[in-house]
């Protein structure tokens, strides 16, 4: 389920849903959640099926039990548009959450930032931490170690008899880590690795280092 690395003398364990905690800071990282576009699209004629929403909800309050954080670091695109029923239910699960809530903004979040002050969620452009940049877009800073999203990493694994898969990765360079879309309905972007880069694909409920691409 989980796969533990060293990255600058820090420690984060992956998790097979997509997120990463950061033991040092007890800091959990999520990248593109994309609340509301499943009844974005259901509201357009989208045959999208509805449990895609609450199974959100579902993957969030677990890997938040599983790791207990004192803080939740949305890695921008928590949602993927204008206020629709799903804010609601994140107002809900925000009430119940014990955590922080931390809101790095991505280009798909454009409620109004005073609908998060009510809720005491924390809205900011990019955090630097101790030598760690948190951003939405990937970003390379000099002296930083940047984690991101929004690119919602793939791989491209092959098979015998030139069958292959697609499959959503941690995808990491020498100063960067681009997170999966943690979100139902999201989609992947398959990415080529490069000699030094490691891929962790995310596959039956496990997190596995890809040697090889």
């Amino acid at each position: 389920m989980t796969n533990t690395i060293k990255i600058n003398d820090n420690t984060f364990v992956l998790h097979s849903k997509g997120a990463v905690f950061w033991e040092e800071k007890k800091a959990l990282l999520i990248a593109d959640v994309h609340l509301g576009k499943v009844s974005h699209f259901r509201k357009h004629g989208v045959a999208v099926p509805k449990i895609a929403v609450s199974k959100n909800f579902t993957r969030l309050t677990e890997v938040v039990d599983y790791f207990n954080p004192e803080s939740v670091i949305f890695l921008g695109d928590l949602f993927h548009s204008s206020k629709n029923s799903e804010w609601h239910l994140f107002v809900e699960w925000s009430n119940c959450c014990v955590a922080e809530i931390i809101l790095i903004a991505g280009n798909h979040d454009v409620i109004a930032k005073e609908n998060y002050d009510k809720i005491s969620v924390k809205v900011f452009k990019e955090l630097e931490i101790d030598g760690f940049l948190l951003t939405h877009h990937p970003t390379e800073r000099e002296g930083f170690f940047n984690f991101s999203g929004h690119i919602h990493p793939g791989i491209k694994l092959r098979g015998f008899g030139g069958h292959h898969v697609k499959l959503p990765c941690f995808f990491q360079k020498e100063n960067q880590m681009i997170l999966p879309a943690f979100g139902e309905f999201t989609g992947k972007y398959i990415l080529v690795p490069e000699k030094n880069d490691l891929v962790y694909v995310l596959a039956n409920d496990e997190v596995v280092l890809i040697e090889k691409c």
